[in-house]
Formats: structure tokens, sequence, C-alpha cells
């Protein structure tokens, strides 16, 4: 028979129990179960929708498949903490994750922590942002890419942008950070279609992917270009920056503002034609296809391969 003081015991015991697990719930990693794969999902900045959409659409399908896998999802304090996502891979590693599924800060960065992964037995995927083939290739690395064809995408938008302008017209186009793969990609085909229509690129400057810097780079752009006639940014973080100082200069519609990931934010300024069109990478789809490819790896046993994903071009037509 229990004595009170067992019982007691036993109450406390099952307090911290309890605070325990909320403790771990509210940190967002799960409890690790034996019987299944945890999967790292590491992610850049949440502070960026585009990437808490992406968290959002990974948990729904996690909690969907909850049989399947356990799921834990990380991210930096913003897109520049290249260091703190090395820092993010190499605890997962700790861990003994068993897959990681990643959309990497910087291209070549990454490379080294992420084949340190893969020595170590751990299924790594490559999501939104693609490694850089040649340092892949010096590493001797093998890491699947599962992302969209950028360049595919900006291209698209460009082109529809050329469809309101005439040859001749002044535009600028706002990079991301210098190094990451699909910065560089949109460049590409912002400048194919630039190029292929006849306007005339007047400048293209990093903003860092952060609406604040953006906000920064058109100011001065437009103080220097006042007869810039449209903005190509390489996402919708910069176009709402973008937005914001042409609003202050008191241009706001008059220089056509591009952008690309479709946050809810950009969506509703497409609607009402502040912003001319962006580019469905379908966020909440991303990690998605990522994870399916690392849990179907650790299942078969054979390396995933390159997915193309999805893009759309999104328009007010469009959205209508």
């Amino acid at each position: 028979m229990k004595t009170s003081r067992s019982v007691a015991l036993a109450v406390v015991a099952a307090i911290l129990a309890a605070a325990l697990a909320a403790a771990a719930a509210c940190s967002g990693k799960p409890a690790r179960s034996k019987d299944k794969p945890l999967v790292a999902l590491v992610m850049k900045s949440l502070a960026n929708e585009f990437f808490k959409t992406m968290e959002d659409g990974a948990r729904a399908h996690q909690k969907a498949h909850a049989s399947a896998y356990d799921l834990l999802a990380v991210g930096i304090k913003d897109e520049q903490d290249v260091a703190g996502q090395i820092k993010l891979v190499e605890q997962m590693i700790a861990e003994e994750v068993s897959a990681i599924v990643i959309a990497p800060a910087d291209s070549q960065a990454l490379v080294a922590v992420c084949k340190k992964a893969q020595d170590a037995g751990i299924v790594v995927v490559n999501i939104d942002n693609k490694l850089d083939s040649i340092v892949l290739a010096t590493r001797k690395a093998k890491i699947p890419f599962v992302g969209p064809n950028n360049r595919m995408g900006a291209r698209e938008a460009g082109l529809y942008l050329a469809d309101q302008l005439k040859a001749g017209d002044e535009v600028a186009i706002l990079e991301g950070i210098p190094g990451a793969d699909n910065s560089y990609e949109r460049k590409r085909g912002f400048e194919s279609a630039i190029s292929g229509r006849g306007m005339t690129l007047v400048a293209s400057q990093p903003a860092h992917w952060e609406t604040a810097k953006a906000n920064q780079v058109v100011t001065a752009l437009i103080g220097e270009h006042p007869d810039l006639k449209a903005l190509l940014c390489a996402n919708d973080n910069m176009a709402l920056g973008a937005v914001a100082a042409l609003r202050a200069a008191g241009k706001e519609r008059q220089v056509k503002v591009i952008g690309f990931d479709n946050i809810a934010a950009v969506r509703e300024m497409v609607k009402d034609g502040r912003i001319l069109a962006t580019v469905d990478q379908h966020g909440d789809q991303l990690a998605v296809y990522g994870i399916e490819q690392a849990l179907e790896t650790l299942k078969s046993k054979v390396p995933g391969q390159n997915l193309d994903t999805p893009v759309d071009l999104v328009t007010a037509e469009s959205l209508r």
C-alpha cells in the first residue's frame, strides 16, 4: 500500500514530466520515437514569411503522416546568418537525426557540413537554394536538389513585365545574397527577359533578401535614375521594400515592381496593382517534396535524384 509520501512524490514526478514535455513542444522539438525516423528541416530566416509558410506546410504534412516520421523544424535569425545555419546542421548531426532537408543560406559555405552529415550516415536533401555543383564535386558529395527552376520563373516574370513596357525603357534588378544560387539564377532569368525585349538594365544590386535593405537601395536608385520604369526583385521581401521606397518618393504605381515567392502581403498588392506580378514556388509544398524524397531514400536505401518543383506566374488576372 502506497504511503502519502510516495503518492506525493509520484504527483511531483508527473508534474515535472508534463512540464518537460510542454517545454519540448514549445521549442519545436518533438518527442523522439525510436520506431520512426526523425527528419530535420533546416531553413533560412523564419522572419521571412516564405519560410514560415514552408514550415507550416511541413508540419501539416507530418501531422497527416504522424505514424511515418517525426519532424524537427529549425531556422536562423536572418538569411545572412550562414555561421548560424552551419551550427544548426552540426546540432542535427549531434542529435543523430535520420535525415536533413535543408534550404541553405549560402550555396557554397553549407556544402562541407552537409557532406559531414552524409558521412555520419544522415540522408541529406537540398531544397529551395541549390548547393554549388563545383564545390559539391570538390568535396565528392552527391546531394539531390529538390526545388524550382528559378531562372525559368524569373524569366517568365520578366517577359510579363516586358509586355507592359517598350524597348529602351530603364529597369533595375534587386538581387538576393551574393553566393546564393537562387539569387544568381533569378538574376539571370530577369536579364534574359530584359535583353530579349530590348529594355535597358541600368543597375543590378544586392539587397540581401531584406525589406529594409531594399528600401535603401531603391531610394538611391530612383534618385540616380529618375526615368526608371521597373524594378525586378529576386524575392517578395525586397519587393515590399521597393514599394515603400517608391511610395515615399511619390512614385508608387509609376515604377512597376516584380517580386518572387507569392507571400500573402505581396499577393494583396498584386491584386490592387501596386506590384505587377510575383512568382509562386509553392513554399507550403517545397519542404514536403524534400521530406518525401528523404523518407523514400531512408526506406529504399537508394540515393535520391534532382527533382524540379512547380513555379507559376501570379498576376492580378490569375488571382481573380
